[in-house]
């Protein structure tokens, strides 16, 4: 099959000399990604201490996946540039935010928005498809630097699509450019218009897809994430409990929850205007997307935490955001200021997990700080990278040996 010759030549994939598999996942929230791009730029400099400046996420996660702005993010960290490194450091992500999205989500007359939104999606979206396009260029799946992987939903069969560099390794008809995905996963419902094209299968027949914010379906892509794929596959236990094989790092974009906006007396009264826009934000598109992203870190609490490596699993979350901040796209400067500065709070807050009966994110005592336990990831990760080119060094020397 043709797609089995499409092998990743930017990084190979050392997860069969390693003992875990290491996973990244980031949420979909419009501009509030500046929020992991906080995170992720800390884990990347706490990496760089321990392994030099040149160290990036990619070098440490055999996945690294991403919805909605989590995607973009998860693209912006896995594609490579002429030399085969990460196009952007963690630290880049920021910056990125702060110059980009005041032209994404360009801030207008509230009335004359609400207008636009009975008739169309609420921005055209022009600003951003060409940015990704810029960004992005010619690059496919396969090219990506380690295994990057991407959720959209397609509003033709109703069906969830999750694209990978896996997949692409394996189906040419999957081995879309990165550009197109990325305006996918980010074409949310209200926000954006959703997004269509084409690809050839492997006997040339055109494959189209008609595609929305993955958001719909997996806001929190943390479980697609762990899929075994290719050579992670080789690394799953016998003992399908044994969650200690895995490294996760699942990183949220902030909610609003704990201000409790809404209520059943209220909303019995909201019309179509009121579901798609209310104080700054969309009720409709909230409920969705926090809930299956709840119900991921659920799933994966219930499962790390029956098997005894609850550890091994950290979920960054705030539901504390309120007032603009909350917003997906709230982006003038105060706004985005506002969302630097939670992002760098959360690291100084107590871990939190999910308390599996009352099915609520609590903080957990004694535990430390979400900056101590991301200190501790990064040594695990720099230790399983180090184990896993101790492995190939010897490998490579026994072969010479045995030629």
């Amino acid at each position: 099959m043709e797609g089995l010759t499409r092998k990743n030549k930017n990084h190979p994939n050392t997860a069969c000399y390693g003992e875990r598999i290491t996973v990244l996942s980031i949420d979909g929230g419009g501009v509030r990604g500046i929020i992991p791009g906080t995170i992720l730029s800390f884990l990347e400099s706490k990496l760089q201490e321990l392994d030099g400046p040149e160290a990036r996420l990619a070098d440490y996660f055999d996945t690294i996946a991403g919805t909605s702005t989590g995607g973009l993010i998860a693209t912006m960290l896995t594609a490579p540039d002429q030399d085969g490194r990460p196009l952007y450091a963690a630290k880049d992500i920021i910056p990125f935010y702060l110059e980009h999205s005041p032209k994404i989500f360009p801030q207008r007359n509230e009335i004359l928005t609400l207008l636009r939104m009975l008739c169309g999606p609420k921005y055209d979206g022009k600003y951003l498809r060409n940015l990704i396009r810029g960004i992005c260029g010619n690059r496919r799946f396969h090219e990506t630097i380690t295994h990057l992987l991407i959720p959209t939903y397609d509003i033709k069969t109703l069906e969830p699509q999750v694209f990978s560099t896996y997949e692409a390794e394996l189906d040419p008809g999957m081995d879309v450019l990165l550009s197109d995905i990325c305006i996918s996963t980010s074409s949310a419902p209200v926000y954006f218009p959703a997004y269509f094209f084409k690809t050839k299968d492997c006997d040339g027949n055109d494959r189209e897809f008609n595609l929305i914010d993955g958001g719909v379906a997996s806001n929190n892509p943390a479980l697609l994430a762990m899929r075994p794929t290719g050579a992670n596959a080789k690394l799953l236990p016998a003992n399908v409990l044994d969650y200690g094989k895995y490294i996760v790092l699942s990183v949220g974009t902030g909610t609003s929850k704990s201000q409790r906006k809404y209520n059943a007396i209220k909303a019995a009264k909201w019309g179509l205007i009121s579901w798609l826009c209310k104080d700054g934000n969309c009720p409709l598109v909230d409920a969705f997307t926090f809930a299956n992203a709840d119900m991921a870190d659920l799933h994966l609490s219930l499962l790390f935490s029956t098997a005894g490596h609850i550890q091994n699993y950290l979920r960054i979350q705030d539901d504390n955001l309120s007032g603009e901040a909350s917003s997906t796209d709230k982006a003038t400067k105060e706004c985005m200021e506002e969302l630097v500065k939670i992002g760098k709070g959360i690291l100084q807050k107590p871990i939190s997990r999910m308390n599996l009966e009352s099915c609520k994110n609590e903080a957990v005592e004694n535990e430390g700080t979400n900056e101590q336990a991301l200190i501790r990831f990064a040594k695990m990760l720099s230790e399983e990278k180090r184990l896993r080119t101790k492995r190939m060094k010897e490998k490579k020397v026994f072969s010479n040996g045995d030629a």
